[in-house]
């Protein structure tokens, strides 16, 4: 065998191996980034839901949804508007364990699972999602 033809294919051989290493590594971050994501919008939900109790749209709950609102905005941009911390909470309600809660599923998983409001319906999507 040509020496630059087997230089090249380890060279080939190399490339692909350290090319998986990385898109590996790049889709571990992601999928943890969606799971610190997750969890996060899960913990606010969950102190949403404590600070104005059943009804977010009572007039107290609508005042601290938009302080929340304009502080987190101004301190971490787009995404915390009044309507995502409603969903927020209404995700910390339709999953009130923690632990039932997905790392393999995304935020966007979970809006559409909060749609669903059979709960029998919502684990068998769930599942669905869940093993891809």
């Amino acid at each position: 065998m040509d020496y630059n033809l087997q230089k090249n294919q380890n060279a080939e051989q190399t490339y692909h191996s350290i090319r998986n290493s990385i898109v590996s590594a790049q889709h571990r971050l992601s999928t943890a980034v969606s799971s610190a994501m997750v969890t996060t919008y899960w913990e606010i939900g969950e102190q949403i839901f404590k600070a104005c109790g059943e009804n977010d749209r009572a007039e107290y709950g609508k005042k601290l949804l938009e302080y929340l609102s304009e502080q987190l905005t101004a301190e971490f941009g787009k995404g915390f508007d009044k309507s995502n911390l409603r969903k927020m909470r209404q995700f910390y309600c339709t999953f009130p364990i923690r632990d039932t809660l997905c790392p393999e599923l995304s935020w966007s998983h979970y809006r559409v699972l909060m749609r669903i409001n059979d709960e029998q319906a919502r684990i068998f999507y769930m599942c669905r999602f869940k093993n891809g």
